[in-house]
């Protein structure tokens, strides 16, 4: 790793205005699996342009963030990573991913948590992360599990989406577990 936000794959990046075409696409295919779910009508160019404006001037960091995920190789969007819900009195947070229909099935969603994992808990000193999946997301699901987060609990019938209630699983990793399979930054 050549730096904190920066893996083998793809490198963590804030938004620019030139996204907001990959933020229209994301919104086209990928519910947003962080927030209430709704299924929202579709949006004109222009408001992404200005939504995506808005946050390419926001600053940087604070206790929720929004990161955008570039492919190292050719510097395409493969999609965003997102921190919010931050406890720092409790050491906690919650983080989510949405990874561009083209660029799926490549790593890069594991790559981009784990770099904001080590973001969170080496720099931030954090302690725990948790995250929320629809039970019927079985690629987030295992990309979770894959990473060492652990089913916690599930709500019954939590979240309205699609005409119907889904339940919701609640999964999450402290540091000591994270530290126990990724290495520590260095400042060397």
């Amino acid at each position: 790793m050549s730096d904190l936000w920066t893996g083998g794959r793809v490198r963590l990046r804030g938004v620019e205005p030139g996204d907001w075409e990959g933020f229209r696409d994301l919104a086209r295919h990928t519910p947003d699996v962080r927030t209430s779910d709704l299924v929202e009508p579709p949006r004109s160019a222009e408001a992404f342009r200005a939504w995506t404006a808005d946050r390419a001037v926001r600053p940087p960091g604070g206790e929720a963030f929004r990161l955008v995920i570039e492919v190292l190789a050719d510097q395409a969007f493969a999609g965003t990573v997102t921190v919010g819900e931050t406890d720092s009195r409790a050491g906690r947070f919650r983080t989510g991913v949405a990874i561009a229909r083209e660029h799926r099935r490549r790593g890069y969603a594991a790559e981009a948590t784990g770099l904001v994992l080590t973001y969170m808990f080496a720099e931030q000193r954090l302690n725990k992360c948790e995250v929320e999946v629809h039970a019927f997301n079985d690629a987030s699901l295992a990309l979770y599990r894959g990473l060492g987060f652990v089913e916690e609990g599930r709500l019954r019938q939590h979240e309205f989406l699609a005409g119907a209630y889904h339940d919701v699983v609640l999964l999450g990793i402290t540091a000591a577990e994270h530290w126990a399979t990724h290495p520590r930054p260095s400042v060397r």
